[in-house]
């Protein structure tokens, strides 16, 4: 095997699964990142209750310095935002330059990548889902089972959600319910048959989180403490794959390296990347081989600005999706008024998968159960004076919940990402973004009949209060340089290999042909392990 590196460029979860799939072959990987880090856990042995009452600033710690996780709710707002904790995920190593129509997008300079912040469901896509793709759920499997044995993902194998979600290796069981979560389960089985003639199923979510101990990792602990990190490692990011390669050493990261573009040959390959750093000062690090797995939107603009600057017009890409997300409070009425455990698992333990009809009319639901979230955001939307609003969110805090639904997302010309100059000779990406002419009457038909199959649950979801995220919230970013048999320079193959350069792969969402309503995480780090393990 050659002694040369492979270079990538992101660490998130394609870049991290991609690079440790090269090292199990023998290769050696430079990776190139911004690298911001994760503060190290607070108290690490302290429940979320234990933090309350033995922090010395507890209002700092939960809602920051400068109450900048404090979400004023509006009739159109968010329902939650990110804790002090998760701020650097988000903060970005330089202004970004962009400009939006109709999309309101999030970047991570994070050791990590946006992942840092997920909520950890991991789904695979079956047969359905891959049917635009060149590749098939039986291509995809193995590469699923590779993953979930490196990161651990517990849930259910034989529930009725199984249809939806294929089964594969790795998988652990199901972590413990919480109460409300068991309640729900328990009165989905007296009204399944309800359930099964509206096309719709209940189970337990898959989530990327330890319920056994694997690799050194302790199983989660119930401490309550998902939203603001767990302080274990028992919930899956990236940097936990980031920081076991960098054990290995044939590994070299390189943090504090924006890359802006690769310098191309006059053939058109590319011979470098050139990054910026934070001092100013510009690197350049030749290679034969890069990938990019900075995500789909990085991605595009590392692409894009290479084309710029070696002296041709920098085209339009089309096709950029996002999976529009809904989010559906509801209230479960066989739990008014009982008290609520908040040491137990906080993200999603229930999913649910609805189907009326094709592909792009499946719906993927999590149910997260409001344990120890926090209350602000859910009193401030009560139509009642602040006073009566917490008396009542006190009794009503237990049979709160929260569905959240995301709709698949097809290839549409109108969607785009480019460049524009700003007058200095650099450029800022524009991105613009138009729904499909169908998603409100689908939206409309699925929200009504989900609302109906959660009032046979026991629960009442109040049309008020259920809002649509703006496009770019879920992050669910892909399609801007879609796999196909044949194709123009901004398609890829099979193996992600940008056709434009010849000798650049893509290992993001930058590859996908459409967007399934499933969370795409696990995928994309199914896909890319695949592209390491088959191109490489």
């Amino acid at each position: 095997m050659s002694g040369e590196a492979i270079l990538v460029v992101g660490s998130g979860p394609s870049g991290v699964h991609f690079a440790a799939t090269l090292l199990e072959k023998g290769y050696r990987v430079r990776m190139l990142d911004v690298g911001n880090a994760r503060p190290e856990p607070i108290e690490p042995e302290l429940s979320l209750d234990g933090l309350k009452r033995e922090l010395p600033d507890p209002r700092g710690f939960f809602l920051g310095d400068d109450w900048e996780a404090l979400v004023l709710n509006d009739s159109a707002g968010e329902y939650y935002g990110f804790p002090p904790g998760k701020q650097y995920v988000f903060t970005p190593a330089e202004p970004l330059g962009i400009r939006t129509q109709g999309f309101e997008p999030l970047f991570s300079h994070a050791a990590g990548g946006l992942a840092e912040a997920w909520t950890g469901g991991s789904y695979p896509f079956d047969d359905r889902d891959l049917a635009d793709w060149m590749i098939d759920c039986d291509a995809l499997a193995p590469y699923y089972g590779r993953v979930a044995e490196r990161i651990g993902i517990s849930g259910a194998v034989d529930d009725d959600l199984a249809q939806h979600f294929p089964v594969h290796a790795g998988i652990q069981p199901a972590l413990e319910l919480d109460r409300h979560s068991a309640l729900l389960l328990e009165r989905y089985a007296g009204v399944r048959d309800r359930w099964q003639r509206a096309n719709a199923r209940l189970g337990r979510s898959r989530v990327a989180t330890l319920s056994q101990p694997l690799h050194g990792r302790q199983a989660c602990h119930r401490s309550g403490r998902c939203q603001w990190g767990c302080p274990t490692d028992a919930f899956y990011t990236p940097s936990v794959t980031l920081r076991e390669c960098r054990e290995n050493e044939r590994f070299e990261y390189l943090p504090d390296h924006y890359v802006t573009h690769l310098a191309l040959t006059g053939s058109g390959a590319a011979a470098a990347a050139v990054a910026r750093r934070q001092d100013g000062s510009e690197v350049r690090f030749e290679a034969n081989r890069v990938v990019l797995a900075a995500g789909t939107l990085p991605s595009a603009r590392i692409v894009l600005e290479s084309i710029a600057r070696s002296g041709d017009p920098a085209p339009e890409l089309v096709g950029l999706m996002d999976n529009r997300q809904v989010l559906m409070p509801f209230v479960n009425l066989r739990l008014l008024g009982r008290p609520f455990d908040s040491e137990s698992y906080q993200y999603h333990q229930l999913a649910l998968g609805f189907d009326p009809g094709g592909a792009r009319d499946y719906v993927h639901g999590l149910i997260t159960t409001l344990t120890t979230a926090l209350v602000h955001p859910v009193v401030q939307a009560l139509p009642f004076s602040m006073r009566t609003s917490l008396g009542m969110f006190r009794n009503i805090h237990a049979a709160l919940a929260l569905l959240n639904l995301n709709f698949a997302d097809d290839r549409r010309p109108e969607n785009r990402v480019g460049l524009e100059p700003v007058g200095d000779g650099s450029h800022r990406m524009v991105i613009a973004y138009q729904p499909a002419s169908d998603e409100a009457a689908r939206m409309k038909r699925s929200l009504k009949s989900l609302r109906r199959l959660l009032l046979s649950l026991g629960c009442v979801a109040p049309p008020p209060m259920t809002r649509a995220r703006p496009m770019g919230a879920s992050v669910h970013y892909a399609g801007t340089f879609p796999m196909c048999e044949e194709g123009g320079d901004y398609t890829t193959d099979r193996d992600g290999r940008l056709r434009a350069f010849g000798n650049v792969w893509l290992a993001d969402g930058s590859s996908f042909p459409s967007l399934p309503a499933k969370n795409l995480t696990f995928t994309l780090m199914a896909n890319a392990t695949r592209i390491a393990e088959e191109a490489f």
